[in-house]
């Protein structure tokens, strides 16, 4: 039988898609008989019209994805789009590189480790960029014989 236009009345009512309005196999007769928006209003109610849940997207493989990117995977060369520059900016290279450099040598001259002078050296050396790490710092103390353990 032929309930497209009491399926497209439905779907105004029902304010969804044609797809997702679904008609009793049982009572097809009913809806052949409908052919006002209140007939289709009482169908709704009796149940003989259903409006069918929409379809929604798994998020189950963004979930998977956004793991493992957690765990720090999915960061070769093929993901990166943009400069080495442009995610990790210069200065803030700089800046995770100088702090721990400072902090480390204001430790060393409160706790009396290095004299004021080695340590004035040792700052600006940092500042000019001399040390890659704090164990570069440290090995070159040693070396010089700065450090008085």
């Amino acid at each position: 039988m032929d309930v497209s236009t009491q399926r497209r009345i439905a779907a105004a009512v029902l304010d969804c898609g044609i797809d997702r309005v679904w008609i009793d196999p049982e009572n097809l007769e009913k809806v052949k008989m409908a052919i006002t928006k209140d007939d289709i209003r009482l169908l709704i109610n009796d149940g003989v019209i259903v409006k069918k849940q929409e379809k929604g997207i798994s998020s189950a493989r963004k979930k998977e994805v956004q793991e493992q990117k957690r765990k720090g995977k999915r960061k070769g060369p093929g993901s990166r789009k943009g400069a080495k520059g442009a995610r990790t900016p210069k200065k803030e290279k700089w800046m995770n590189t100088i702090r721990p450099l400072r902090k480390m040598l204001k430790d060393l001259r409160e706790n009396e480790k290095i004299e004021r002078s080695a340590y004035r050296k040792l700052y600006r050396m940092a500042k000019g960029g001399a040390f890659r790490s704090r164990n570069h710092m440290k090995l070159y103390m040693k070396e010089h014989g700065i450090l008085a353990e």
